[in-house]
């Protein structure tokens, strides 16, 4: 039986970057919205001789999501899981991000989960974002983060009501961002320890401002932070892709419980740069 990688948010961007650097002994699972878009990504995958197949899935719905993995694991042994679907504050509301964004993550952890054994891994896609907001905020956010799992409206009453804090629609679209961002990072140190145990590896990455087709959409916004990265640029997509296949990589093993950031230092060059 072959081990089975899916990327969801593969079909464009650092996805299809990291699955480009998967093993080739891989079957690849490209999921995403646009099927035409996961056709063409898997059959550029299929010409650098992978075995790939295009899956439509809507991570901001456990059925699909469900679909998903037992599709997935029809094919193999599902080993790898590269969750980077998700949307920016120029995309959607702040009630769409958090349920693409952090409700699908939860969604993509339980139910793949359920599909895997040891030495398997998740790596859940977040954002230097996670790290823009303020202490306070953060701490009074994550006492509601558990709800998640247990009381969704709950919980997203709860970070809809500090992006309300902003004045503009673009700066709550920002903070439920944001919101849901940070909520990945803590989300996926839970379930390292929670999946732990049955020998699954959990952990985030956190991107910056990346030359993908998202976050040319973020770039006016989002540019405000380049001035503090090392080489003041944004990153591309095949840079972030080989950063995430390596953190999925098998021999990565102890990696887990923690998020990778990978945002050419512009969150720590605010300390060094005035």
């Amino acid at each position: 039986m072959k081990d089975v990688a899916v990327i969801t948010g593969g079909g464009s961007g650092m996805g299809l970057a990291a699955a480009r650097h998967l093993p080739k002994e891989k079957i690849l699972v490209v999921t995403g919205r646009t099927l035409s878009k996961l056709e063409k990504a898997a059959a550029e995958l299929e010409e650098m001789g992978y075995e790939a197949y295009a899956r439509t899935c809507d991570t901001s719905d456990r059925a699909s999501v469900r679909e998903l993995a037992a599709f997935a694991a029809e094919k193999g042994r599902v080993r790898t899981v590269i969750n980077s679907a998700g949307m920016s504050p120029n995309m959607a509301d702040g009630e769409k991000l958090l349920r693409v964004n952090a409700l699908g993550t939860v969604y993509v952890n339980q139910e793949f989960a359920k599909v895997m054994e040891k030495g398997g891994v998740i790596v859940d896609i977040s954002s230097n974002s996670a790290y823009a907001l303020p202490g306070f905020l953060i701490k009074l956010a994550r006492k509601s983060y558990p709800c998640a799992e247990t009381d969704e409206a709950r919980y997203l009453k709860a970070m809809l009501k500090f992006a309300n804090m902003a004045k503009t629609d673009y700066q709550k679209s920002g903070f439920a961002y944001a919101l849901s961002k940070n909520f990945v990072v803590w989300y996926a140190q839970k379930c390292a320890f929670q999946y732990g145990e049955k020998g699954i590896r959990v952990c985030s990455l956190s991107p910056g401002l990346i030359a993908t087709d998202m976050g040319k959409l973020e770039e006016k916004e989002g540019s405000a932070l380049l001035p503090y990265a090392a080489e003041r640029r944004m990153g591309t997509p095949e840079e972030l892709g080989y950063a995430i296949a390596s953190v999925a990589d098998e021999r990565n093993g102890y990696l887990a419980g923690v998020d990778v950031l990978v945002d050419g230092g512009s969150t720590n060059g605010k300390q060094f740069r005035k």
